[in-house]
Order: structure tokens, then C-alpha cells, then sequence
């Protein structure tokens, strides 16, 4: 079932509304809301004008299919040779696969094409979609899959649960609403993970299987 939106999405807001309950916002230096909704709409733009290759991804990406998502991170795919492009994007952290850096008040996580899934995502797996902003390149049902399965393994490893919580209540969303078929989905996924990490994921998708099948049961006698 694909979700119908009245208006587009607006990307200056969500980031607002998530900052708005993010009390840590609030222990620095003061800054306004409409700052905020300015910043959002110059990055965009400065990624046009620059002409970026890049690929909206993470919470925001997710608007366009399931409601209610909550985020305050702006996530692109793009190639490494970006970062030295967008020098008003201030670099806090890097490592291979990811980086993450500041515009002014805005955070912005960046998953970097030497990664070869994150490259096979941007390449196979993307859909314009408007956004208030402008339209924008953004990954589609299969791509967002992909990336938050292929990352699950690594949160297990480092005891994150609230973000395994997250992550895993996005994948039942997502396969709740849209229903991908998700055995070509686990092969597509499969060159790009160790056999460990894919028995896992496999593991996963079956318990979050059961969970839809258990409350689509449970509606349905109702």
C-alpha cells in the first residue's frame, strides 16, 4: 500500500520538529527556527548549484513510504571527493565508509561510495521525489531496506539498541505497508555482507515476518 501525501514533504520542518524535543539543542548557543528552516533550504541548494551527485537517504528518505518517522540527521550517499567540494560543510568525523559533518546548525551524516553497497544503492536503487525544498534524488522502498539491514549486524555488535529498535521498527514498517519481496531482496544484499552477517539478517527478517504475520492475525479476529 503506497502512501498517498497530500503536500510534499517539507524537510525544513521534520528537522525542526525533531530539534524542538531535543533538549540538548537547547544547552548552546541560542539559535532561531527559522534559522533552521533558512539552513535547510540553502543546503539544498547549495548541493543544486554545486551540481552534487547525491542520494537522500535515513529518516527523511523514509517520510516519502511510512508517517510518523521522527529525525533530526540529514543523510546523503555520496562519493568521497564531495566533502572537498562543500567546504562550508564542516567535517567532525570520518572513517571508510562514513562521514559526518556540520552546516551551521544542521548535522549531516554522509555514507561515503567507496562503501560498495552504499555505491550500489546510489547507482540501482533511487526515484525523484518532491520534497517542499525542491525534488530531490532519494532512495526508493529497496534501497532504504537494504541499508538499514546491511547495518543492523553492526549495531548488534555494538549493543545499540535503541537504534537496532529503530532500525528494525522501520524494516516491519516498510515491509508492512509496501510488501517488498524480501527473499530478493536478502539475495540482492547477500555479496555485500560476510555469511555471518547474513545468517543474522536472515534470522531477523523471519522474526519480523512473524511479528507482521501475528498482527495481521490478531486485526483480522478482531
Amino acid at each position: 500500500m503506497t502512501r498517498q501525501l497530500q503536500s510534499p514533504i517539507h524537510i525544513g520542518k521534520i528537522v525542526r520538529h525533531a530539534v524542538v524535543f531535543n533538549a540538548q539543542y537547547w544547552q548552546g548557543s541560542p539559535f532561531t527556527m527559522d534559522e533552521l528552516l533558512q539552513n535547510v533550504k540553502e543546503l539544498f541548494t547549495l548541493l543544486h548549484e554545486r551540481k552534487i551527485n547525491y542520494v537522500l537517504v535515513g529518516g527523511i528518505a523514509l517520510l516519502q513510504y511510512v508517517q510518523g518517522r521522527n529525525t533530526e540527521d540529514i543523510d546523503l550517499i555520496v562519493h568521497v571527493s564531495v566533502l572537498k567540494k562543500l567546504p562550508e560543510i564542516i567535517i567532525t568525523h570520518r572513517d571508510n565508509d562514513f562521514a559526518r559533518g556540520t552546516y551551521k546548525q544542521l548535522q549531516i551524516d554522509f555514507l561515503l561510495t567507496k562503501n560498495p553497497l552504499f555505491a550500489h544503492v546510489q547507482k540501482h536503487h533511487t526515484i525523484e521525489q518532491p520534497f517542499f525544498e525542491r525534488t530531490i534524488i532519494s532512495a526508493t522502498i529497496t534501497g532504504l531496506l537494504l541499508l538499514k539491514l546491511y547495518a543492523l549486524p553492526s549495531l548488534y555488535r555494538q549493543g545499540d539498541f535503541t537504534r537496532v529498535g529503530l532500525y528494525e521498527n522501520d524494516i516491519t514498517t516498510l515491509m508492512f505497508y509496501h510488501a517488498p519481496q524480501m527473499s530478493t531482496i536478502l539475495q540482492e544484499l547477500t555479496p555485500f555482507v560476510r555469511i555471518q552477517d547474513m545468517h543474522a539478517i536472515q534470522e531477523i527478517v523471519s522474526d519480523l515476518e512473524q511479528r507482521i504475520s501475528r498482527f495481521n492475525r490478531t486485526t483480522s479476529n478482531d
